[in-house]
């Protein structure tokens, strides 16, 4: 009893530490940028309406960016740790399977083509990507399978060279396209930097409910932490767990680089904070999670608004540059084993 006590104790420490680390980076990520606003500043935004010069920086810039780095990091902070849950392998996540490549060239021939939809509510980008990342996530599971299984070592080397062909396919179309080569730039690098409240109401949209719906399936991946085999004696249908997930995270991805661009390596970073204090449990995984990678986002964010003002680093450049010592540390520690 006793320990089950102290179990609740230290779940609900750091679920509260979590909590305010969430909210704190909020204020930071609201305060700092080409024009820092001080807690009165923001104060005053919100008790003087419109009128002033730091509500309109407020209210017009700095808050959708944090609301939209927020729900974005949440989204693929979950994706990651539903992959990582799949395939049981700590190296896997949206950007080292493919997805946010694929995500981005279904972008990039959006803005190439110049096709727009008239269906309501869902823009060409959106759907481009999301079919993007579909396709790559589809074919570079094909490539890795062989007799119906899959190696998590081949999954993650035909996500790395696929990849690769993507950014080759991408720089193509950037050469053949030097009119649009700004906008395809901003979707190589990942940025925040256009958001508004479409963009972000429209992510938060689609991303909420999917979080919500990765979450349902945290006891299957629990599951299938033991294996397949092991799961389907349990009772779980892996095929269409496997479906279901993956679909979901491609919209997931999908929706984040349409209003953001190629945001990578948050959801390799995020899911392994989160194990670090709660295990490899997915309830409480997922849930933590989707905080860190909230926090992440928009503390790298903050920091690429603060290193080179009044210019800034794309959040996408400033993920790479914080995950890349973890992913190496991760691949040798992996190889290891």
């Amino acid at each position: 009893m006793k320990t089950a006590s102290g179990s609740r104790a230290k779940t609900t420490a750091i679920y509260a530490f979590m909590i305010t680390a969430f909210f704190l980076s909020m204020l930071v990520s609201m305060r700092f940028g080409a024009v820092d606003l001080s807690v009165g500043d923001i104060a005053g935004a919100l008790a003087n309406g419109p009128g002033s010069t730091e509500h309109t920086i407020f209210y017009k810039v700095r808050l959708p960016r944090v609301m939209l780095g927020a729900v974005a990091g949440a989204g693929l902070a979950m994706v990651g740790a539903v992959m990582q849950g799949i395939f049981q392998n700590p190296l896997v996540d949206s950007y080292t399977l493919g997805m946010s490549s694929g995500a981005s060239l279904g972008a990039v021939i959006a803005i190439v083509t110049g096709i727009s939809t008239k269906i309501p509510g869902i823009s060409t980008l959106s759907a481009f990507a999301f079919m993007g990342a579909v396709g790559t996530l589809t074919f570079v599971y094909f490539l890795s399978s062989r007799s119906g299984k899959v190696s998590t070592s081949s999954l993650l080397l035909s996500g790395i060279v696929v990849s690769y062909f993507i950014s080759a396919l991408i720089s193509i179309l950037m050469m053949l396209n030097s009119d649009k080569i700004e906008s395809i730039v901003f979707w190589n690098m990942g940025s925040i930097a256009g958001a508004t409240w479409t963009k972000t109401a429209v992510a938060a949209g689609v991303i909420i409910p999917c979080t919500f719906i990765l979450y349902y399936f945290w006891r299957e991946l629990n599951m299938m932490s033991f294996g397949e085999e092991s799961a389907s004696n349990l009772g779980v249908n892996t095929a269409r767990t496997k479906i279901i997930l993956l679909l979901t995270s491609s919209l997931i991805v999908g929706t984040v680089v349409s209003v953001g661009g190629t945001i990578g390596f948050v959801g390799l970073i995020a899911p392994h904070i989160a194990r670090y204090f709660t295990g490899a449990e997915n309830r409480k995984l997922l849930f933590l999670s989707a905080l860190t990678g909230s926090v992440t986002l928009m503390l790298a964010d903050t920091l690429g608004r603060l290193l080179t003002r009044p210019a800034e680093i794309p959040v996408g450049v400033m993920t790479a540059v914080i995950a890349g010592p973890l992913f190496i540390y991760l691949l040798r520690k992996n190889g290891r084993k």
